[in-house]
C-alpha cells in the first residue's frame, strides 16, 4: 500500500504495458583483455615504492593483493589524502577502469610516481601562491603606511581589507577601493591586495601632490620623488628610510637590490632593477623607480597567476579525459569542458571539492522507449528500496534528489566498475542484498563494498550500458515490474524471467535531475 502511494498509479500502469525495443543511447567500449582476479605482475619493491607515495602501510596482506586490488588500496589512500593526491587519484581511477594487466603493472611501477610528481609540483605552486598572497598583504601595509604585524597578515583576505579600510593611514581612495573590493567576490579581494590598494594609495598621494603643487611646486616635486621611491621599495617589501630617500637614483636601486628578500631575487622585479642599474643612462634609473618597478612586479604577478591557472587547467583536462574513458560520467565531462571554456576562474571553481563532487551526479533511466521520463530512485517510505518511477525537472526537489546518483569508482575496487552514491544521502549506496537493490549506508565492510559495486558492460540490447553485480556475478541491475533487482534470466525467481531481460537490464546514463 505504501509503495503504491509512493510510486503512483502512473508507474504501475505504464509498466504493465511495456514492450518493444530500446532506442539508441550511450555506447560503452568493450574491454580489450581479461585480467585474472588474483593476478600479480609487480614485484614487492615496486609495491612498497608505490605504497610509500600515498603512505599506505605495505603489510604482508597488502603485498599479497592482486594488482587491481592493490591499486584500489592506493586509490583509497589517495582519496583520503585530499587535494595533495589529486593526480594520483585520477591516474589510479584510470588504471582501475582498465582490465588490461599490463596497464595495472605500469601504474604501480611508474604511473603513480609520474602522477605524484605532478601533484608535488602543483602543491609547491599552491604553497608559493599562499606565500605570495601573504607577502602581498605585507606590501599593502608598507605602501599605505600601516605598521606590519603578524595579526594583520594572518587575517582572511576580506577581513584584511576591512582592517586596511578602517586604519587612519588609509586615504579616501584606499577606503573607496576597499569598499568596492568587499562588495565583490574572492577574486576582487585578491586583486585589491595585489594591486588595488597600492594603486589607490598612489591616487591619494597624487591628489595631495596636486594640492601641494599649487602652493609650492618645488616641494611637490620632492614629495613626488619620495612617493615613487616609497612605492618601489614597497614592491620589494622594504620600508623606505630617510637615508634611502637622499641617495642618487642608481644607488637607490642598488640599495633595493641589496636588501631585497631572498625570494625576490628570482623575480622580474629584481632582474629589471639589475638591468636598470647597469645602464649608464640616468633616465633609465628614474623610469625604473617611477614606473618600471611597477611594470615588472605586475609581470611577476601575472606569471604567478598563470602558473597556478595552467596547473589547474591540466588537472581539469586530466579529469575530463578520465571521465571520457569511463562512459558513465557524461555530466562530469560536460562540466569540465564548460569550465575550461569559461576561463581560469571557472576552472578554479570547478576544482573545489564540492563542485567536483556535484559534477559526478547522473540519473539512470531505462532505455525502453515506452518508459519516457522514468528513472531509478529510492524512497525513505519504502525503506530505501530502489525502483523506477516518473521523475522530471518539474518534480519536487526531494524527488529529483532521490533519482540522482553520484557515480564514483567502485567501492569494491574492480576494474571498469562503479558505485552509485545517493545525492540525497551521502554515504548511502545502491547495493544488492538478497538480490533486491536498495539504498544502504556503507559499513565499509568488504561484503558491502562488493555488493555496492556494479560493473559496466556492453548494452544487452541496443545502446546504453548494462551493469553487472560484483556481489552476484552473472546478475545484472534490472527493473522488473518497477522494482530493482540483481537478476539473470534463469527463471529461478520471478524477477529472473527471460522475457524482456535485455531491455530491462540496459540503462541510459542521463543528465542529473538534481544538480
Amino acid at each position: 500500500m505504501t509503495k503504491a502511494v509512493t510510486r503512483g498509479l502512473v508507474t504501475a500502469t505504464a509498466l504493465a504495458a511495456v514492450s518493444g525495443v530500446a532506442a539508441p543511447l550511450i555506447a560503452l567500449a568493450a574491454p580489450s583483455a581479461a585480467v585474472a582476479a588474483a593476478g600479480i605482475g609487480t614485484t614487492d619493491k615496486q609495491r612498497v615504492d608505490a605504497a610509500a607515495v600515498v603512505r599506505l602501510d605495505p603489510s604482508p596482506d597488502v603485498l599479497l593483493l592482486s594488482d587491481i586490488d592493490f591499486i584500489h588500496a592506493l586509490w583509497q589512500k589517495a582519496r583520503d589524502g585530499g587535494e595533495a593526491f589529486d593526480s594520483v587519484r585520477l591516474a589510479a581511477e584510470g588504471a582501475m577502469i582498465s582490465d588490461v594487466a599490463d596497464e595495472h603493472v605500469a601504474f604501480i611501477a611508474t604511473g603513480i610516481h609520474e602522477a605524484y610528481a605532478v601533484d608535488k609540483q602543483r602543491e609547491k605552486d599552491k604553497a608559493d601562491a599562499a606565500r605570495d598572497a601573504r607577502l602581498a598583504k605585507s606590501q599593502v601595509l608598507i605602501a599605505v603606511g600601516i605598521p606590519n604585524s603578524p595579526d594583520l597578515l594572518d587575517l582572511s583576505d576580506d577581513n584584511f581589507i576591512r582592517a586596511v579600510m578602517r586604519h587612519e593611514a588609509a586615504g579616501p581612495e584606499v577606503r573607496a577601493a576597499a569598499a568596492t573590493a568587499l562588495a565583490g567576490d574572492a577574486a576582487a579581494w585578491r586583486e585589491f591586495i595585489t594591486n588595488g590598494a597600492r594603486e589607490a594609495h598612489q591616487r591619494d598621494v597624487a591628489k595631495e601632490l596636486k594640492e601641494l603643487e599649487e602652493r609650492n611646486r618645488e616641494e611637490a616635486e620632492r614629495r613626488k620623488e619620495q612617493a615613487a621611491r616609497a612605492n618601489a621599495a614597497a614592491l620589494f617589501r622594504v620600508a623606505v628610510t630617510d637615508a634611502m630617500l637622499v641617495l642618487s637614483d642608481d644607488n637607490f636601486i642598488r640599495e633595493l637590490l641589496r636588501v631585497a628578500p631572498a625570494d625576490a631575487k628570482e623575480s622580474e622585479l629584481y632582474a629589471a632593477g639589475q638591468r636598470a642599474v647597469l645602464n649608464p643612462d640616468p633616465a633609465v634609473w628614474k623610469q625604473y623607480i617611477h614606473t618600471g618597478a611597477e611594470e615588472a612586479y605586475k609581470k611577476d604577478d601575472e606569471a604567478r597567476r598563470k602558473k597556478i591557472a595552467d596547473a589547474n587547467r591540466l588537472l581539469v583536462t586530466q579529469i575530463q579525459a578520465a571521465a571520457e574513458k569511463t562512459g558513465v560520467n557524461p555530466n562530469l565531462v560536460a562540466a569540465a569542458k564548460a569550465a575550461l571554456a569559461a576561463g581560469d576562474q571557472a576552472v578554479a571553481q570547478f576544482l573545489k571539492e564540492e563542485s567536483l563532487y556535484r559534477a559526478k551526479r547522473q540519473t539512470l533511466q531505462p532505455v525502453n522507449a515506452k518508459l519516457p521520463g522514468f528513472a531509478i530512485r529510492q524512497s525513505g517510505v519504502d525503506a530505501g528500496e530502489a525502483f523506477i518511477a516518473p521523475v522530471s525537472a518539474g518534480s519536487k526537489q526531494a524527488d529529483r534528489e532521490d533519482a540522482t546518483w553520484v557515480v564514483v569508482p567502485a567501492l569494491g575496487g574492480q576494474p571498469n566498475c562503479y558505485s552509485f552514491e545517493s545525492a540525497r544521502k551521502p554515504g548511502h549506496y545502491l547495493m544488492q542484498k538478497d538480490l533486491r537493490v536498495r539504498l544502504t549506508a556503507s559499513d565499509n565492510s568488504a561484503q558491502f563494498r562488493k555488493d555496492a559495486t556494479w560493473c559496466a558492460k556492453k548494452p544487452l540490447v541496443g545502446s546504453g550500458t548494462s551493469f553487472e553485480s560484483a556481489g552476484q556475478p552473472g546478475r545484472f541491475l534490472r527493473q522488473y515490474q518497477g522494482d530493482l533487482h540483481a537478476a539473470d534470466k534463469s527463471g529461478k525467481n520471478r524477477f529472473d524471467a527471460e522475457k524482456d531481460f535485455a531491455l530491462d537490464a540496459t540503462w541510459k546514463v542521463a543528465t542529473p535531475l538534481a544538480r
